[in-house]
């Protein structure tokens, strides 16, 4: 374990995230007992308080379990700990991206957006049909100023529309998530995610499809317009791999 001593300031919310990054990077392993509330204490540098809120937090995540007496174990997140924890798996403890994490973060992206199309083919409403239509018209006028900046903003507003319009409350919890992981990278992803938010086209399609109720066609386009930033952020990320084996002092992220 690297623990460090923690500013008073910061107390519980920096228990928190400092315990979580020892569990969810394997240096406190599952199945270990936590050291005592009063070494823990010592060490970190904070009131009993402080430590009990952050392992309430840490039992919630599914991170740990704490026992009748106070004992409290690591666990296998793996099996216990749920999506919120993909935000905190995506930032190595020296503050590079870990490219498993980001790997899969595109991979989920890709996978649940066909369907969130689909549904929203089947469920939207007249509202939403026309705030999409809206968002067409806005990234249009982006996409003739080459402001990627606008791009990237109104693309994730057109996601949260359909996700919206799914009506499905899995669906959107996912996402919210998923976006709330993303929002720690958009800025390194600005010219990377450019052709998927440049294709009008599709987006367009998908708008149409959802006019027409036509929920293959919707996932369809969908389906094509996601495989633009997968195979972006995944090319990158193996041109990142493939730098890290040539230096041996590459750790497998990037910043």
């Amino acid at each position: 374990m690297a623990l460090q001593r923690i500013a008073k300031r910061t107390l519980s919310d920096e228990v928190f995230e400092q315990l979580s990054q020892e569990i969810v990077h394997g240096r406190m392993p599952p199945g270990i007992t936590l050291p005592a509330e009063r070494e823990l204490c010592e060490t970190l540098g904070v009131n009993r308080g402080a430590l009990r809120e952050a392992l309430r937090r840490l039992a919630q995540a599914g991170l740990v379990a704490i026992a009748q007496g106070g004992a409290t174990r690591v666990l296998d997140f793996r099996r216990t700990a749920g999506l919120d924890l993909l935000g905190h798996l995506l930032f190595l403890s020296d503050g590079t991206v870990d490219l498993d994490a980001a790997r899969s973060l595109m991979e989920i992206r890709a996978a649940l957006a066909p369907d969130v199309a689909r549904l929203c083919a089947r469920r939207a409403d007249a509202d939403l049909i026309a705030h999409l239509r809206r968002l067409l018209a806005e990234l249009a006028i982006a996409n003739q100023a080459a402001d990627l900046d606008r791009l990237q903003e109104l693309s994730l507003q057109f996601w949260d529309e359909l996700v919206r319009g799914s009506d499905n409350i899995a669906y959107e919890l996912a996402f919210n998530t998923l976006r709330t992981t993303y929002d720690k990278i958009r800025v390194a992803l600005v010219h990377v995610m450019a052709d998927e938010n440049r294709d009008l086209a599709r987006m367009k399609a998908i708008v149409d499809a959802i006019v027409r109720r036509d929920e293959g066609g919707a996932r369809k386009a969908a389906a094509a317009l996601i495989e633009h930033g997968t195979a972006s952020v995944l090319a990158l990320i193996e041109t990142l791999r493939a730098a890290d084996r040539r230096d041996p002092r590459g750790n497998g992220a990037a910043s």
